[in-house]
């Protein structure tokens, strides 16, 4: 198949699922088009059968914003003809659901075909219960998709509960790719940043106010006063000053290390002991399954898709928003003893092994089939009508 890929090319969970299925779907074979206004952070490789299509907008004094919206419509339909494109599949219904529709209307008018499929990752979702202004486009975009899949059974039914939809949500779930997320033999890496044997604990996220960072650190200053230990912040965002105040004031700062964004986040999991993720919401919790996927048992909080993913008291355990002393207490629990922590990684990495992408890969493929299938059947009908 020919496949067009429209994401946000970011550290964010849905750029990182968006092109890690982009690389599995060119290792199968299949050509994969990335369109965005940058090369995504996870192409990293050269793949004969990937290509990516850069999105300029031009800047017009009439303009106080640059219209990338329409700069990415016009790109779609000139990619869909030159690259004889079978399908489209969108990450994020705002904007690139919107925008693929007007495309889609564009290539229709020339009797061009489009199928579209929108995957739905969950702030597209969330946000518009705190700014409605967006509902009807989201409601419209999604119902006008011709395929919908979301990451998590929560997500489908918060999607379901917040709209008018009318059509069917297929659940197909993040996944791993255990050939980059293993635990691995970096004991000297570890050394380096733990050189008197303290317990790490990591934390990865873009540092957004819903991801409650300053939760870790609290938790943090609770479990370092029971255990040696070092927390590693990774990621950056618009908390990251106030978190790094919040440090200076509990005095931790020589136990946080603020890494920033990473590449190669996977190697600072293999060495981590524990990972926590203290989040208001969480669609699905990519990053809790990247941590599992290398051994490392999860605290977490019991919202959104994240019970989908960490079982509690078995991968790890599951606290109420902000309740920072029993994200502690269990993290200790486990700290504290080497025999439940190393059961614990092992259940962990067995649940993530559930989400392993040769399991998940499949069903996009199959997925992506039945829609095309049933565009054309609907092209052909139609064209029946009219004759």
């Amino acid at each position: 198949m020919n496949i067009g890929i429209v994401c946000y090319p970011t550290f964010g969970g849905s750029g990182v699922v968006a092109t890690e299925l982009g690389i599995a779907l060119a290792k199968k074979g299949h050509n994969v088009h990335f369109i965005t206004y940058k090369r995504p952070v996870r192409l990293e490789s050269f793949y004969e059968n990937i290509f990516y299509h850069e999105v300029n907008s031009m800047s017009y004094p009439l303009f106080e914003y640059e219209p990338y919206e329409t700069a990415l419509a016009s790109k779609l339909v000139d990619v869909v003809k030159s690259a004889r494109l079978d399908l489209l599949h969108v990450h994020y219904a705002i904007p690139h659901a919107a925008v693929a529709f007007t495309a889609k209307s564009i290539l229709a008018a020339e009797g061009i075909p489009l199928p579209v499929v929108t995957t739905l990752h969950g702030t597209d979702i969330t946000l518009v219960g705190n700014d409605r202004s967006f509902a009807p486009v989201v409601q419209f975009s999604i119902n006008n998709s011709d395929g919908v899949t979301a990451v998590s059974e929560y997500l489908k039914v918060k999607t379901l509960n917040t709209f008018n939809i009318k059509k069917d949500i297929e659940v197909i779930y993040n996944f791993i790719d255990f050939t980059r997320f293993k635990k691995v033999d970096k004991d000297h890496f570890k050394k380096v940043l733990a050189p008197n044997g303290e317990k790490i604990i990591a934390h990865t996220s873009n540092f957004r106010k819903v991801k409650r960072v300053q939760d870790v650190i609290k938790a943090f200053s609770k479990i370092v006063k029971k255990t040696p230990a070092l927390l590693l912040l990774i990621g950056d965002g618009p908390e990251r000053r106030s978190l790094e105040d919040l440090c200076m004031e509990l005095g931790l700062c020589d136990q946080i290390r603020f890494l920033g964004k990473q590449n190669a986040v996977e190697e600072l999991l293999a060495i981590s002991d524990l990972f926590i993720i203290p989040s208001e919401d969480e669609s699905f919790g990519l990053a809790a399954l990247e941590a599992m996927a290398c051994e490392v048992p999860v605290i977490s909080t019991n919202v959104g898709g994240l019970p989908e993913v960490n079982i509690h008291n078995k991968t790890g355990f599951l606290s109420e928003i902000g309740d920072v002393e029993n994200m502690a207490s269990n993290a200790l629990s486990l700290l504290t003893d080497e025999s439940k922590l190393s059961s614990f990684g092992q259940s962990a990495l067995a649940q993530a092994k559930e989400f392993e992408i040769d399991k998940i890969l499949p069903k996009y493929e199959n997925y992506y089939q039945e829609i095309i299938q049933r565009v054309r059947s609907k092209k052909y009908n139609s064209s029946l009508i009219h004759e």
